[in-house]
């Protein structure tokens, strides 16, 4: 799959214009909201944003700028995922998420070298997440993927112990944004 294919999926899941009161992210097209279109540079209604411009963003914000393509040509799969999480979340705690998952793995640096949870891919993550890949194989695969969407679920869990009005959201989150990976092991 490309990357357009993976952003047309992420705008398919975040839809058109929607200004929620109760939604934190406030006024959002496309799933960008109005703090992150004007951080990029879009200064119009954000009912009128075109969907280039939320392409753009999607492109520049949540697959270059935190090297998720990079990810991508590791594990197609954990590279949707991490694009995915990151546009919901931040592509800091994305990355977070990964290096806190390939960390616990690792039964104690046993197979590769720890890294430092700093919520951004490079080098040391890339060799991680290959030698975990090349240790552990499609089982392997499946388990990082089931701990990722783990690590998201219990995320959207707090936000919602933390702010009651966020509830509401929470069912669509998790059908939405969590999904496991079929196992066959």
């Amino acid at each position: 799959m490309n990357v357009n294919a993976i952003i047309d999926q992420v705008i398919a899941r975040e839809r058109g214009y929607v200004n929620d009161p109760l939604d934190r992210g406030g006024e959002t097209n496309y799933g960008i909201t109005w703090t992150v279109a004007r951080a990029n540079g879009y200064h119009g209604p954000m009912k009128d944003m075109p969907r280039s411009v939320a392409v753009d963003i999607y492109t520049r914000r949540y697959i270059l700028a935190p090297c998720f393509d990079k990810v991508l040509l590791i594990d197609q799969t954990i590279g949707e995922e991490l694009i995915d999480t990151g546009v919901n979340m931040g592509p800091h705690i994305a990355a977070e998420f990964l290096q806190r998952a390939l960390n616990t793995l690792n039964e104690n640096a046993t197979h590769y070298q720890d890294l430092f949870v700093d919520g951004r891919i490079g080098v040391q993550t890339y060799k991680a997440l290959g030698s975990f890949l090349a240790w552990r194989g499609q089982p392997g695969r499946n388990v990082l993927l089931t701990l990722l969407n783990s690590l998201q679920a219990i995320r959207y869990l707090d936000i919602c112990e933390h702010a009651h009005a966020q509830e509401r959201f929470l069912f669509g989150w998790i059908a939405q944004r969590v999904h496991l990976p079929t196992t066959n092991t």
